[in-house]
C-alpha cells in the first residue's frame, strides 16, 4: 500500500478514535500488518502515532476539566513501568495478533452488553483493584504496541467510573502515559537490534494522525451525546477484533 494512501487511512481513523478518547493504535497497527510493514518496527510505528494523536486530546480534555487526576493515579501507578516491561518482549507475530484480537473482543463483547448491566447495580472496584487493573492493562498495551485505552475503557463504564466525557478523557491520558513508556521499551529493543532507523521512513504518518486527532476531540467534546459515544467505541473494538482475528487465522 503506497504511503500516502496509509496516510489518509491513518487520517480517518485517528479522527475516528479520537472522539471515544482513543489514539488508534489497535487500527494502526492493523493497517500496518496489511500493508506488509516489517514486524519489528510496527508497534513503535502505532505507539508513535498513539502519542501524537491523545496528547492534543490530553491537553483538550484537561482544559474542559474533565480529567479525574487522583483516580487515574491509581491506575497508572502500575501500568506505566510494566508497559515499558511489555515493549521490551519480543512477540511471535501469529501470537501478537492473536492476543491483541482476543482482547479488544473481549473489551467489545463487554461494551456491548452493558446496556443490561447498567439496568442493575454497578460493578464495584474491590480496594486496591484500581492499580491491578491499570498494571495488567499496561503489560498487555507495552507488549502489542498500543495505549490500552481500548481495554480499560470499556472496564470504567462497566463500573460507571464517570461520565462517558469523563471515560474518554481517562481513557486518552492512560494511553498517552502508557503509549510513551511502551515506546522507550521498543525503541530499546529496536536500538539493541539495529533497527531503529527504519522508523523514520513512515514520518508522514505523524502529521496525518495529528489533524485527524484534532478534528475527532472537538467533535467528542462538544458534539456527541454520550450514549452515541458509547456505541461508536463498542462498533470500533469489534470491527478491529474481527479483523485482527481473521488475520490470525490466515484469512
Amino acid at each position: 500500500m503506497p504511503l500516502v494512501g496509509l496516510a489518509g487511512l491513518f487520517f480517518a481513523t485517528a479522527l475516528a478514535y479520537s472522539m471515544v478518547g482513543f489514539g488508534g493504535g489497535s487500527t494502526y497497527t492493523a493497517l500496518l500488518v496489511l500493508a506488509g510493514t516489517d514486524f519489528g518496527i510496527l508497534p513503535a510505528i502505532s505507539l508513535a502515532c498513539n502519542i501524537t494523536v491523545v496528547a492534543g486530546s490530553t491537553v483538550r480534555f484537561a482544559r474542559a476539566g474533565l480529567i479525574r487526576w487522583r483516580r487515574l493515579a491509581g491506575l497508572c501507578a502500575f501500568s506505566i513501568p510494566l508497559a515499558w516491561f511489555g515493549g521490551l518482549v519480543d512477540v511471535p507475530e501469529r501470537m501478537f495478533v492473536t492476543l491483541l484480537g482476543l482482547a479488544l473482543l473481549a473489551s467489545a463483547i463487554a461494551l456491548v452488553v452493558r446496556p443490561a448491566v447498567s439496568a442493575g447495580p454497578p460493578i464495584r472496584w474491590r480496594r486496591g483493584s484500581e492499580p491491578l487493573l491499570g498494571g495488567a492493562t499496561g503489560f498487555l498495551a507495552g507488549l502489542v504496541g498500543i495505549g490500552g485505552g481500548i481495554f480499560l475503557a470499556p472496564i470504567l463504564h462497566l463500573t460507571r467510573w464517570g461520565t462517558a466525557r469523563e471515560i474518554a478523557a481517562a481513557a486518552a491520558f492512560f494511553i498517552l502515559v502508557n503509549s510513551l513508556a511502551g515506546i522507550a521499551g521498543h525503541a530499546q529493543r529496536l536500538t539493541s537490534h539495529g533497527e531503529l532507523s527504519a522508523l523514520l521512513a513512515y514520518w508522514p504518518l505523524l502529521p496525518a494522525v495529528f489533524v485527524g486527532g484534532q478534528i475527532g476531540v472537538w467533535i467528542g467534546r462538544d458534539k456527541a451525546s454520550d450514549d452515541w459515544l458509547i456505541r461508536l467505541t463498542a462498533l470500533l473494538v469489534l470491527f478491529v477484533a474481527l479483523r485482527l482475528l481473521a488475520r490470525a487465522a490466515g484469512f
